[in-house]
């Protein structure tokens, strides 16, 4: 293993290259040594964003700080530049760049031979991970592109190869253009790199989902634990690279709140300390991204103003895209304000010209001038554990400083020079008297309107006889004023002008006339220089932040819905249990849950709902829904049992609040079928407004997907036939036999007591042969069915639920006499697909007429929000009573999904998930006019409606401050819409 050097010898060390190439023959002249100081005095000097010295005194020698004081001594070998009325500040420090190395070229897929193995011998299984990888070995330095970043104040970048889930490191170079690599290069290994996207660079086809990319990093950490403890037979490369980077900062590619959270759950599981590169976003749940613990780095691209002069086009624009252009810049601000660390990134910027105006809008918005310049050298330095070399002014630091005309974020300030590692890199030249504004001009006796803007160093004229515009052409080099300029339209000749500007209120000087005799000319300024640009009249907008919501989309809370105490007086009341429907009936509800049901029942200071008319039912249970969920299939492999649907819940999904509207409460989002063993799902209660974390029940059994049929062997994947194992529904048998037989094996192992390698795969198989976790197997053929049952058989276990299971009426005894614990399928699709030609409308009566348990389930966000309707149809299809049916979406699914004790009926002690029904719960005609969970109103129709106004009216609020925005000189975008995701059991089969 790597030992890292100390900081302080590191600093030593760094400090002798700066000398080391002293013992290089001189050929080309005499050796003699520059061991002058260079002073700069009379300066503002920022030593630090909190330490400012006024008159003071900045000295440098060989590319580093010796002193930064108001008494410092000057030595007699010094060069002094007097600043009087400048300022000096750090150079900026970029922490995540991509400057000097390029991506590796894109390589592509074959269109019927994806790639399942890892094309490199002797490293680890998985081409995505390259943590051997060095950004140095692929570094070129890049003059074009360090001249930009010099200009616009940064002397020093920590650059990477932003390729890959785990990229390897980064190094830490100078922007010096003068200097070699000796010098430029800071630290070849500086930060160890990780994202959730793929490699370009491999065609490999695992993981193609976030959640699978998740998946393999924690596979990945357990490897590399149990390769450091010797216990592995081959050497492993990138396990050695992975553990000999620990001691680095270990920075995360996240890019939003959302992956923040993901990111920060995998550190939180294996004691790291991410470094999250963020998002505009973090705002948003600033709460919870605070409770990471993280540091971040945060990029200024904030989302531009949308073009909305088109009115049918400004409404395919989203709300929540409305709010984030109008809200984003305030991000670094909420960060800042909630003590959360974070440096500041160039990266996601089309220009490295817009930083500054990018920044400045962040100041625009609240965040501190302080802060900002922490965020650009102290804090990127300590994030990087250089502290003792970048990012400050204090001795020993390198001579990496910033010489401006006043405040570095005030629009109109000029950057002069750059220093970096002692060398000047002019920006501004210093000594450039400023000659813009507006003159009157005279020569040979006739006057000019004469209007110079620009920049002070490169100034652009217009010159006006009366209303007429000149031809003219201007040149300011060196104190040296050349204007021409043609004094009529038929520009016969030009009057050449020069003068050597001492007063820029006052020009005068030589005049060769068109005509080629000599004159005099002047030039008196009648008004100083306003910038007028489009991106000053960007920043000077501010538009009013409106407030954010959650989620921060339409029909998000303002504040989250809390518990109350609820009677509810004289409703309908279907139980789902034994007591059935009950006329006329009290229900109270105390600190989340039902406390007592009954007629006449006394509030004890409960809130009153009157129900007189009403239907009182538990809230709908989904067995089977692919909301709320950023991805649903990780189809790499043909087992993806290391996968989890609870680290891809997406909270912010409105498919949760439009299932409220259809007194949905509780759902399993489960894994596509992509493979015959998918990943395990996760069980959510619908509580709109909380981030995913919160959404996922507690202490409930395991489940996983499993799936049978065509989308498993890959029979309906179309031109991206695959050549992966199963092709048959003879292969899909042996996949399940395969791997119970190891999960059987790995599972002894285990319980053998000797040491063995962490399976997450094989983790969760094991489960299912101890009954810890509970198969939902997607199904539609009896052979296959009876298939997957009797594999079930041999190994110990029974299948928990067959999901769709459009041919369960024809094997429903069998599965009867399996125990299977749960039938869940549609009320009346068939025939979408070959294997379903036989399905009938009465399967659902069939099955329960067996003495399964049948549920109706979705698998589709629109059919969700209507379960309702669906358990009524049964009603119609094989004479179901109301209330069996009504069972059918509440009390038989929670059975399925072990939650009967919690939620799907009516009875004293379980969880409030309520809804109120204006008429019959299995009518097309009624709404749900109230929806609970625990006790707290999370959907109210009457909101809903009111709610509807007020969206209506922000959008129009947000409208109209980007048309003024856009008359303010701001760059728009053109309006697009985001298309909903839908997901169902075979979307993204393809991968990402």
């Amino acid at each position: 293993m790597r030992k890292r050097l100390p900081v302080l010898l590191l600093v030593f060390l760094c400090s002798f290259t700066l000398l080391a190439q002293d013992y290089f023959p001189k050929n080309d002249g005499v050796k003699t040594t520059d061991s002058n100081y260079t002073a700069f005095t009379n300066a503002r000097i920022y030593v630090t964003p909190t330490r400012v010295i006024d008159k003071g005194t900045l000295l440098i020698r060989r590319g580093k700080i010796v002193a930064a004081g108001n008494n410092v001594s000057v030595p007699d070998n010094s060069l002094v530049v007097d600043l009087e009325g400048k300022h000096i500040y750090p150079s900026f420090i970029d922490i995540y760049s991509e400057f000097g190395v390029q991506k590796p070229a894109k390589k592509g897929r074959g269109r019927r031979s994806p790639q399942y193995d890892a094309s490199r011998k002797g490293f680890y299984w998985n081409d995505h991970i390259m943590p051997e990888k060095n950004a140095f070995d692929k570094f070129d330095f890049d003059t074009k592109k360090a001249k930009e970043l010099l200009q616009a104040g940064f002397g020093t970048v920590n650059t990477h190869v932003a390729d890959g889930i785990v990229r390897g490191t980064s190094v830490l170079v100078a922007l010096d253009s003068v200097d070699t690599y000796d010098m430029r290069i800071l630290d070849r290994e500086t930060a160890q790199h990780f994202s959730f996207m793929k490699s370009i660079a491999s065609a490999q086809n695992y993981p193609t989902s976030l959640m699978g990319a998740m998946a393999l990093i924690r596979q990945m950490y357990r490897d590399a634990e149990w390769y450091a403890g010797g216990n592995a037979e081959n050497k492993d490369l990138s396990l050695e690279a992975l553990n000999a980077n620990k001691g680095l900062p270990q920075i995360f590619d996240a890019g939003s709140y959302q992956n923040d959270l993901r990111a920060a759950k995998i550190a939180r599981e294996f004691g790291l300390n991410y470094i999250l590169k963020g998002g505009t976003d973090e705002y948003q749940r600033i709460r919870e991204i605070k409770a990471t613990g993280a540091r971040f780095i945060l990029p200024l691209d904030f989302p531009e103003a949308y073009d909305v002069s088109d009115p049918y086009l400004a409404g395919k624009i989203s709300l929540a895209d409305m709010r984030l252009w109008n809200q984003a810049p305030g991000n670094p601000a909420a960060l800042a304000k909630n003590d959360i660390p974070f440096a500041f990134t160039l990266a996601g910027l089309k220009k490295t010209s817009d930083f500054k105006s990018r920044l400045i809008r962040a100041i625009d918005y609240g965040l501190d001038k302080e802060k900002a310049l922490e965020a650009l050298t102290t804090a990127p330095a300590e994030l990087l554990g250089k502290s003792e070399i970048i990012g400050s002014l204090k001795s020993g630091s390198y001579a990496n400083f910033l010489i401006t005309s006043g405040d570095i974020f005030d629009k109109e300030t000029i950057l002069y020079e750059n220093w970096v590692l002692g060398e000047k890199h002019v920006v501004n030249k210093m000594d450039v008297k400023d000659i813009r504004g507006e003159y009157n001009l005279s020569i040979a006796g006739k006057t000019y309107t004469l209007k110079i803007t620009g920049e002070p160093s490169s100034p652009k004229p217009e010159l006006k006889s009366d209303t007429t515009k000149l031809n003219t052409k201007l040149t300011y080099e060196n104190g040296w004023l050349n204007l021409f300029f043609a004094p009529d339209k038929e520009e016969t000749g030009f009057q050449r002008l020069s003068a050597l500007v001492t007063d820029p209120k006052s020009l005068s000087g030589k005049a060769v006339l068109a005509n080629g005799s000599e004159s005099t000319w002047s030039a008196t300024r009648t008004s100083g220089y306003e910038e007028k640009s489009k991106e000053d009249k960007d920043e000077k907008y501010i538009p009013e932040t409106v407030p954010v919501t959650y989620p921060n989309k339409a029909y998000g809370f303002a504040t989250l819905p809390e518990q109350e105490n609820i009677l509810f007086k004289n409703a309908t009341v279907w139980t789902s249990e034994e007591e059935g429907i009950l006329e006329n009936t009290d229900v109270l509800v105390k600190n989340g849950k039902i406390a007592r049901i009954g007629k006449d029942l006394s509030a004890g200071g409960a809130k009153v709902i009157d129900a007189t008319g009403k239907h009182l039912t538990a809230g709908i249970i989904d067995e089977h829904s692919h909301i709320a969920t950023a991805s649903v299939n990780e189809a790499g492999h043909n087992s993806s049992a290391e996968v989890s649907i609870e680290d891809v819940v997406d909270a912010d999904d409105i498919n949760i609040y439009r299932n409220l509207s259809g007194g949905v409460t509780s759902i399993q989002v489960l894994h596509g079928s992509a493979n015959p063993i998918g990943g395990r799902s996760a069980i959510i209660k619908l509580k709109w407004g909380l981030p995913a974390d919160k959404l996922i029940y507690k202490n409930t059994p395991g489940f996983i997907k499993f799936a049978l049929g065509e989308n498993v062997k890959q029979s309906n994947w179309g031109d991206l036939q695959t050549v992966r194992f199963p092709q048959s529904r003879m292969g899909v048998e042996q996949v399940y036999m395969d791997y119970f037989q190891r999960a059987k094996e790995y599972d002894a192992g285990k319980k053998s007591g000797k040491p063995y390698r962490f399976d997450y795969e094989m983790e969760t198989l094991a489960e299912i042969l101890n009954d810890e976790r509970f198969i939902t197997c997607h199904s539609y053929v009896q052979s296959e069915i009876n298939m997957l049952m009797k594999v079930a058989e041999k190994f110990g276990f029974t299948i928990n639920t067959f999901t769709h299971i459009l041919e369960g009426y024809k094997v429903a005894d069998k599965m009867k006499a399996h125990g299977v614990r749960g039938a869940s399928t549609f009320s009346d699709w068939w025939a979408y697909k070959y294997e379903v030609n036989d399905a009938i409308p009465y399967n659902a009566a069939i099955m329960q007429s067996q003495g399964l348990n049948v549920s109706i389930n979705s698998d589709d966000a629109e059919m969700s929000r209507r379960l309702n309707q669906e358990a009524g149809k049964t009603v119609k299809y094989g004479g179901v009573s109301e209330e069996e049916a009504w069972k059918m979406v509440t009390i038989n699914p929670a059975r399925m999904l072990h939650l009967d004790d919690r939620v799907g009926s009516i009875k004293e002690g379980k969880d409030a998930d309520l809804v109120l029904w204006d008429g019959h719960p299995l009518s097309v005609y009624t709404i749900a006019e109230k929806t609970f969970i625990e006790g707290a109103l999370y959907y109210d129709y009457e909101t809903m409606k009111a709610t509807q106004k007020v969206i209506a009216q922000e959008r129009n609020k947000l409208i109209n401050q980007m048309i003024k925005a856009k008359s303010k000189g701001m760059k728009t975008q053109a309006p697009k819409k985001k298309d909903e995701k839908h997901f169902h059991c075979d979307t993204e089969v393809y991968g990402i």
